[in-house]
């Protein structure tokens, strides 16, 4: 929880500028969790046609092998508020960065495909944790002028994941003569894939040694001298530090901690704002974008481009989502939310629709015409664009602020378990979809684009400027 020096029950005090070296430095550290998931859900694209020769599967098989990890992801972003209201924001990072650690040694070195399967889950539990606590711990300590674009450090971390991963796919494919299967060390190139992802593993775990715990939670379990001590860290020496914890207790004394129970009593069984959360992170999923991430070069090598150019277009794909992510951060707490949502809605659209139509022409030799395969490729790189300077960073800001505060966890929670079912949906679905027919899946993803500008306009609350205490 973090409040603005403007906030009521805080008059009086004059704080000086948030000290923002080391606010970004603690929420860049927070949001490593987001680039874990990041690396994860690229990592895998390189492996996927592998994987596929080396243990001799269909497609169907192929895809829960790379979407069990969303499974682990959704039972680790359900549990993941319950056990930070326990033992704190910080542990559960350190939990974290310790399942994805021993996943990424377990997927580099399986002996079948089965354990395989068993570390992608370990590891999409802790990817699951991160991604929850990452968004709650900068919410509670981002001072509230800079809660937006703070709270986009989380997309940035996923898009420079993706980004670097693709790189290092790139890399390893390279000196294994761009055999995915050839060996480097003994070991098969795409071993090496899984395996580096050891690295930021070891740097998110260490980095979490470094930043504070979150005051809210430090309060709560009667440490506020320390408490005022990070409150000084993120919001100024000059902050009324008696009168922030104060405040901070007097609105923690009107809630209780939350429970799923908490959640009960709306019209269709959960509270609105609950269902609310739910639709932007089921939305989020739907239009398609971990295909673009999960499956490019297998998508592209599908229409006739050879691998390298597969790995070539899966990297510039990722340096477009890095520049709209970029966008969005300059934009979050200029012009609202809502807006950028709407501007992302309608240009993934109609960017999805182009991709749709551009797949619905015959191959020739293997290969899309010259003029629908130039049209893919632009529509596709647009889609990622509009969906990066909107949706992939709007929906994370908003989770971390909507909820109230007496429900925040268990809502988030929710949320984020929903928004990695639908990415296992979607991820799982593909490869079969995309067999039976690849422009009518485009057309599908092209609908819920489009039915999410409804859904924006009628039910998404605009946060922008607001205290989290207004929230409710």
């Amino acid at each position: 929880m973090t409040t603005t020096v403007q906030a009521s029950g805080s008059a009086g005090r004059q704080a000086q500028p948030a000290p923002l070296g080391r606010v970004i430095f603690i929420t860049a550290a927070a949001a490593m969790g987001g680039f874990l998931f990041g690396y994860d859900s690229s990592v895998i694209n390189g492996a996927v046609e592998a994987i596929r020769g080396r243990y001799d599967i269909g497609s169907a098989a192929l895809a829960q092998v790379v979407a069990i990890a969303l499974i682990g992801s959704a039972i680790g972003a359900a549990i993941a508020g319950r056990v930070a209201d326990r033992i704190g924001r910080i542990r559960v990072m350190q939990i974290a960065a310790v399942l994805f650690t021993i996943s990424a040694v377990g997927s580099a070195l399986p002996f079948a495909l089965w354990d395989l399967a068993v570390w992608r889950v370990l590891g999409g539990i802790g990817i699951g944790m991160a991604s929850v606590i990452g968004p709650a711990y900068i919410a509670e300590v981002a001072p509230p002028a800079y809660r937006g674009r703070l709270a986009s450090f989380q997309q940035a971390a996923i898009v420079i994941g993706i980004a670097l991963s693709q790189l290092v796919n790139w890399g390893i494919l390279n000196l294994a003569d761009g055999d995915q299967r050839g060996k480097i060390g003994g070991i098969e190139a795409w071993q090496w894939m899984l395996g580096v992802m050891v690295v930021p593993a070891v740097v998110y775990g260490l980095l979490s040694f470094a930043i504070p715990e979150s005051p809210r939670f430090l309060i709560s379990v009667g440490k506020a001298d320390r408490a005022k001590q990070v409150l000084a860290q993120v919001e100024g020496e000059g902050t009324h530090l008696d009168a922030r914890v104060a405040e901070i207790e007097q609105a923690m004394r009107s809630e209780h901690k939350s429970t799923f129970k908490d959640l009960l009593g709306g019209r269709f069984g959960l509270l609105p704002v609950v269902w609310i959360g739910i639709g932007l992170s089921v939305f989020q999923q739907l239009v398609g974008i971990n295909v673009a991430f999960y499956y490019s070069s297998t998508l592209w090598q599908s229409v006739g481009v050879d691998p390298s150019g597969s790995f070539f277009y899966s990297f510039t794909t990722s340096i477009i989502n890095i520049i709209g992510t970029v966008i969005a951060m300059v934009f979050v707490d200029k012009i609202g939310r809502k807006p950028l949502a709407l501007i992302g809605s309608a240009g993934m659209a109609v960017s999805l629709a182009l991709v749709a139509w551009a797949f619905s022409a015959h191959l020739v030799d293997g290969k899309l015409p010259h003029g629908q395969g130039v049209l893919a490729l632009i529509a596709a790189h647009a889609f990622v664009l509009f969906f990066a300077l909107s949706w992939g960073v709007v929906v994370w800001v908003l989770l971390g602020e909507m909820f109230p505060n007496k429900i925040r966890a268990a809502a988030l929670g929710v949320a984020a378990s929903a928004q990695w079912i639908a990415n296992w949906a979607i991820t799982a679905s593909f490869p079969s979809l995309s067999d039976w027919n690849l422009s009518a899946t485009y057309i599908m993803y092209t609908v819920f684009a489009a039915l999410s500008i409804p859904f924006i306009l009628k039910w998404v609350p605009e946060t922008k400027g607001k205290a989290l205490e207004e929230m409710g």
